[in-house]
């Protein structure tokens, strides 16, 4: 089958082969017909190092399709099932789940280290464990949710990461009241989507910081009142909030740099949503006092903070309703060989999700 493979961490550009075996296949376990998937910021994290990941890789964990096998002892998938791939699934069963912290659950982790894919050169590992820039992928049956026979493989796509992510830091993580102001410091397909949480949860002001122009006027469409440039976020702050600060503010960066910014634009007892995924060398410096003297909660938000089967359903009910536009996210389709534009796009900031339909 065809694939998208990174050889050297580093490497920007991937090479899609047709000569790739989706491996692992066995009791517990499901094979999925990759249908659509989106390309994701963490991917490119992944490719340049910033996340772990051994490669030879498959990148891609933001993907939708159809049930092709199912192994021994897999009762609630049958082929022909129409699924998302749950790159964090949750085992039930471990300290984490017991405790309702569903996203904490290392389960899905457990099988990163082995190999999903092969080519004659050798095995191939796929990305968080499952690797959906491919035709077919063979994951835990846990890593395959139903989805509704209305909801479009692209739809749940961006379901299965970006949507659920930002949608669910605001609704889940912040949990922010009504009429407070908000600040989301990167406007990609996440910040977009806390863009969105933030508006369903009632705030009266939704400062978009962003550096590409194109992303900040999209903030504009999706419910930001109003979208700055990083270096206007200080006569921002002080306009909305006083100088004071704002009571809620996103960092969908995942840099110590931006989170820093972040913080200092947090007011006094106000709450700094940490979203975006970073390098583990790079250290946020806080002193003692600071923490102390301003009460400022910091919250970080993994895969939206919440379970995550819950939010894709409640995600689903939204769209529904049509209180979250997720159609508009998708700014760019391209087929699996237009895989490197998509990835240059997402580099130059000109995209906010791009669909690779395979």
């Amino acid at each position: 089958m065809r694939a998208a493979v990174l050889h050297e961490i580093g490497q920007e550009k991937l090479e899609v082969h047709d000569d790739v075996e989706a491996v692992g296949f066995g009791p517990g376990r499901v094979r999925i017909r990759i249908r659509a998937t989106g390309l994701c910021h963490s991917d490119l994290s992944a490719m340049s190092g910033v996340l772990p990941q051994p490669a030879p890789f498959v990148p891609g964990h933001e993907g939708a399709g159809e049930i092709v096998e199912v192994g021994e002892g897999v009762s609630h998938l049958k082929a022909g099932d129409r699924v998302v791939v749950c790159w964090l699934p949750a085992c039930g069963a471990c300290p984490a789940c017991k405790r309702g912290q569903t996203e904490l659950c290392l389960a899905g982790f457990m099988n990163a280290g082995t190999p999903n894919f092969r080519r004659p050169g050798g095995d191939v590992f796929g990305f968080a464990g499952t690797g959906t820039f491919a035709e077919e992928v063979v994951v835990d049956a846990g890593c395959a949710v139903p989805i509704p026979d209305d909801v479009p493989f692209d739809i749940a796509a961006l379901i299965g990461c970006g949507v659920t992510t930002g949608l669910g830091a605001a609704l889940n993580t912040a949990d922010l009241e009504a009429g407070s102001s908000v600040a989301v410091i990167g406007c990609g397909g996440v910040g977009i989507s806390a863009v969105q949480g933030a508006r369903l949860k009632g705030a009266a002001e939704i400062v978009a910081v962003d550096p590409v122009a194109a992303r900040r006027e999209a903030a504009l469409r999706f419910g930001a009142t109003r979208a700055v440039s990083p270096d206007e976020l200080a006569d921002a702050k002080q306009q909305v909030t006083a100088g004071e600060g704002f009571d809620y503010v996103f960092e969908v960066v995942g840099r110590s740099a931006t989170a820093r910014t972040a913080y200092e634009t947090t007011r006094r007892g106000g709450t700094l949503v940490i979203v975006g995924a970073g390098a583990m060398d790079d250290n946020l410096q806080l002193n003692m006092f600071e923490l102390f003297f301003d009460e400022k909660r910091i919250l970080p938000s993994l895969y939206g903070g919440g379970d995550v089967l819950r939010s894709y359903e409640r995600t689903i009910a939204l769209w529904r309703a049509g209180r979250v536009d997720l159609n508009g996210l998708i700014t760019h389709r391209v087929p699996l060989s237009g895989i490197n534009e998509a990835l240059d796009q997402m580099r130059t900031g000109t995209s906010l999700r791009t669909c690779i339909e395979i």
